[in-house]
């Protein structure tokens, strides 16, 4: 196992006296920052305060990076059971657990006492983790759009994500007058195609479905990014059919190959232990149907993983075994300790927002509650974007409560 991390500092002549902090990406399965212009954005705002060590999580980036291609490569050549079996345990080690013993392993080689640490979305639950079983290692904690559920069926997760899109989706098509037909026409316009036997295709072979439009409501989490829905829509038809536009759009949507984590562990951040049993498929089926892709219109939907997507995409598709192995196992390790969230000395800010189409507000507040001394900054004006939107207000926030 290789893991990687880098540096950013500002070149003042001060700068090696400023604390550590660790920053922890958001995914599952993205590799940090790369800081290309490090001067701009949250990571400009930190460098006054911090050195910022920006942390490759384990099988993304330089660590030993996971693609479908090195997953079927283990235990090649046995029968598909056994090779299932070793998969799995082989993705057992990529947690948030072992994420934080990697944190561990470079502080205890840099020498530090102790370290600050941003948690962006999954880096969230990574850093509840760290807060559960390495907590001495922390001066603070910042968590931005991160507080995910921590107990209990993943299902409660999807039952409020869906809800919470469905509203975003409502909010921002009353404001583009021609959105709602635009989609609807879209929708259309896939299905005579495939009905006629000449179904629509993106750069990579992936068949254009209803599931396919459904994954454009990921432009639905961000004030930044929600325009690019916007445009997309009065530019989705032309000659009459589908766009390359929108098929480009599309495409950028469900560009499933970069990172697999991402899909394959959507529902097991969720879990200690139990099998989350395609969770957002079955909030689909009990509770939200309108996201179904049978539904007339269906609903824009957000982060969801879904059996349709192991079966549609050519990227996903030499996982789809995996991945429903991986929805019925049960053999999770515990990714927090209880009692310690619940006697937390670290001081911990986090920013919850409001509108969050990813990480749902009722649902942060909840867990919010079980972490002692946790002081939570509400926004509304803000959504899951809100760190890369408006780092100056975000991070001031936050800074100020930890004494930063």
């Amino acid at each position: 196992m290789t893991v990687r991390a880098r540096e950013v500092r500002s070149i003042d002549a001060d700068a090696e006296q400023r604390p550590w902090l660790v920053y922890l990406q958001g995914g599952p399965g993205f590799e940090a920052l790369r800081p290309v212009n490090p001067s701009s954005g949250w990571l400009g705002e930190l460098l006054p305060h911090f050195r910022v060590l920006l942390l490759d999580q384990r099988g993304t980036g330089g660590s030993s990076p996971i693609s479908a291609a090195t997953l079927n490569a283990i235990g090649s050549g046995e029968p598909e059971p056994q090779q299932i079996t070793r998969q799995i345990e082989f993705l057992s080690h990529f947690r948030a657990t072992d994420i934080v013993a990697d944190a561990e392993a470079i502080r205890l080689a840099m020498g530090v006492d102790s370290w600050f640490t941003l948690g962006q979305s999954y880096g969230g639950f990574i850093t509840m983790s760290y807060l559960s079983f390495a907590p001495d290692a922390l001066a603070g904690s910042m968590i931005t759009g991160g507080l995910g559920l921590i107990e209990g069926d993943p299902k409660r997760v999807y039952d409020a994500t869906y809800a919470r899109t469905a509203e975003r989706q409502a909010e921002v098509f009353e404001a583009w007058p021609h959105a709602a037909a635009q989609l609807r026409d879209l929708y259309a316009e896939a299905r005579r195609a495939r009905d006629a036997g000449h179904p629509y295709r993106l750069a990579n072979g992936h068949v254009v479905t209803e599931l396919t439009i459904q994954r454009l409501g990921m432009l639905l989490g961000g004030n930044s990014r929600v325009q690019q829905l916007r445009f997309g829509l009065e530019d989705a038809l032309s000659h009459g059919g589908i766009s390359p536009v929108m098929l480009s759009l599309l495409g950028s949507q469900v560009d499933h190959a970069r990172n697999a984590i991402y899909w394959l562990f959507q529902e097991a951040i969720y879990t200690s232990g139990p099998a989350t049993r395609w969770a957002a498929s079955r909030s689909q089926q009990q509770t939200h149907p309108q996201t179904l892709p049978s539904a007339d219109v269906p609903q824009l939907i957000g982060e969801a993983a879904l059996p349709e997507d192991f079966e549609q995409d050519p990227a996903l598709q030499p996982l789809e075994q995996l991945a429903h192995a991986l929805h019925e196992y049960s053999g999770w390790n515990p990714l927090y300790n209880y009692e310690q969230l619940a006697n937390n000395t670290v001081p911990v800010a986090a920013a919850v927002y409001t509108p969050d189409i990813y990480v749902d507000r009722e649902l942060s507040l909840e867990t919010a509650s079980r972490i002692r001394g946790i002081n939570v900054w509400e926004s509304a004006d803000h959504h899951h974007d809100g760190l890369s939107d408006d780092p100056a207000t975000v991070l001031g926030e936050l800074r100020e409560r930890i004494g930063r």
